[in-house]
């Protein structure tokens, strides 16, 4: 045994390394998928760049980012969007500011 940890021991460490740390990004990744979005239902004459603009203070993304998250997590291919339509906006739930928004819904 002592003969072959002489012999492999960069390789045995390296292994045992690189698990430890696919371990703790694996970790790390899921506690990032905990975090809850605010679900907003749309009004008539919004658009994701307004509503990028209305919540500009609670996101540290550019506008042109916010609409694109937005489009991709909420499967939109066009830019339109619909009145009574709920989205799910890049802004943790949590953290908003406790101000009524009269497009946010309320869980």
């Amino acid at each position: 045994m002592k003969k072959l940890w002489n012999k492999y021991s960069y390789a045995i460490t390296l292994i045992i390394l690189s698990c430890s740390l696919s371990f703790i990004i694996s970790i790390q990744h899921h506690a990032n998928d905990q975090i809850e979005y605010l679900k907003v239902t749309i009004a008539e004459g919004d658009s994701l760049w307004e509503i990028s603009d209305q919540f500009s203070s609670q996101h540290s993304l550019s506008n042109k980012e916010f609409v694109a998250w937005i489009k991709k997590h909420n499967e939109i291919d066009e830019d339109k969007i619909f009145p009574g339509e709920e989205i799910i906006i890049p802004v943790n739930k949590e953290a908003s500011s406790t101000k009524e928004l009269a497009s946010a819904l309320e869980e």
